[in-house]
């Protein structure tokens, strides 16, 4: 299955993000995949994605950016794996 390309960001209030990085830290720690959505779309985390910390220093500003990566093989696979479990 293909999917489109997407770059998407969306501000969350501090309890919004607070239960996000709690779930994640939560599936993380528990070694299972982790699904949440973001702008519509449902996005299925396999356990193997790979967690990086980024951190961009620009003039006056500096960000931290929490990012999860994977290959849309595993996410499929993940979908089987889930399917397979229900």
């Amino acid at each position: 299955m293909s999917k489109q390309p997407r770059d998407i960001e969306r501000i969350y209030s501090v309890t919004d993000v607070v239960a996000k990085l709690r779930r994640l830290a939560d599936a993380l720690e528990s070694e299972k995949p982790f699904r949440i959505q973001v702008a519509g779309e449902r996005i299925h985390v396999p356990v193997r994605a790979e967690f990086s910390i980024e951190h961009e220093r620009d003039g006056d500003t500096e960000e931290i950016e929490f990012q999860l990566k994977w290959g849309i093989e595993d996410d499929a696979v993940a979908d089987d794996a889930d399917e397979a479990s229900v």
